[in-house]
């Protein structure tokens, strides 16, 4: 099954259109394709700029809760899937942009935190309902984008914020029209690709480098507790009602 498409342009911009209908919710499989791709791209030398998008309702709404909802013991390669897409994204040669329209949720906050550049369309709204689907991860790249404060609000509220509102907290690059995000996206991205390869490359290492903190480190300490929530009745619970539509009671 195909959960995205890619292709390489001839000024050096990669574009990776995940395509996975309704919601652009991954399985497992999905998640490690995914990373394997931008991995791919990124060790390619003809690659100078990496820009991850994606068509339909929302960019990513994370994870299948389904699939997990159906087969729990899933959790560990979903787990994996995701450190290493959001690996592949921070860790990657060449700078990748995010350019993200409607809902970006748990996974795809994971892309944006990791990414070097975030621009949004106008209708894009940010969240990471992690709490309310029995699970953990995703703070360490929503902080990246917001600050400490902002990101607890978030986390514990299950709350979505705004394209503007997140524009305002410098949390992401710009906010453009819907119509408009693609072209934008590919007009930072060739901006950036007529520069120096060699120098990008450099400077993408550097600015990883001189971070505070390790973000993979980070992720996988959240995951832990990921593996520990779902071993509480509570987790099970909520995947239950997201499944069947309902609200949990506890």
């Amino acid at each position: 099954m195909a959960y995205f498409e890619s292709t390489l342009h001839p000024d050096g911009v990669a574009e990776l259109v995940i395509g996975h209908p309704p919601v652009n919710a991954l399985p497992a499989a999905g998640w490690h394709a995914l990373s394997a791709e931008i991995a791919r791209l990124g060790n390619d030398a003809a690659t100078r700029v990496i820009v991850i998008r994606a068509e339909g309702r929302g960019f990513c709404a994370g994870v299948d809760i389904k699939e997990l909802a159906a087969d729990d013991t899933l959790i560990v390669s979903v787990n994996a899937g995701n450190y290493e897409t959001f690996k592949a994204v921070h860790r990657n040669r060449v700078p990748v942009i995010a350019a993200v329209h409607g809902f970006v949720l748990g996974g795809g906050i994971g892309i944006c935190g990791a990414a070097d550049i975030v621009i949004a369309a106008d209708d894009a709204s940010f969240g990471l309902p992690e709490v309310d689907r029995g699970a953990m991860g995703g703070a360490a790249h929503l902080q990246r984008m917001f600050g400490v404060q902002k990101t607890r609000y978030l986390f514990f509220t299950g709350e979505m914020i705004g394209a503007d509102e997140a524009f305002r907290l410098n949390a992401i690059e710009r906010v453009v029209p819907r119509v408009e995000l693609r072209e934008t996206a590919l007009a930072v991205a060739r901006k950036i690709a007529a520069k120096s390869p060699a120098m990008i490359r450099i400077a993408k290492e550097a600015l990883n480098g001189v971070e505070d903190g390790d973000l993979e480190a980070k992720y996988r300490w959240e995951q832990g507790f990921t593996l520990q929530a779902y071993m509480s009745p509570d987790s099970a619970k909520t995947r239950d009602a997201f499944v069947e539509k309902r609200e949990a009671k506890f």
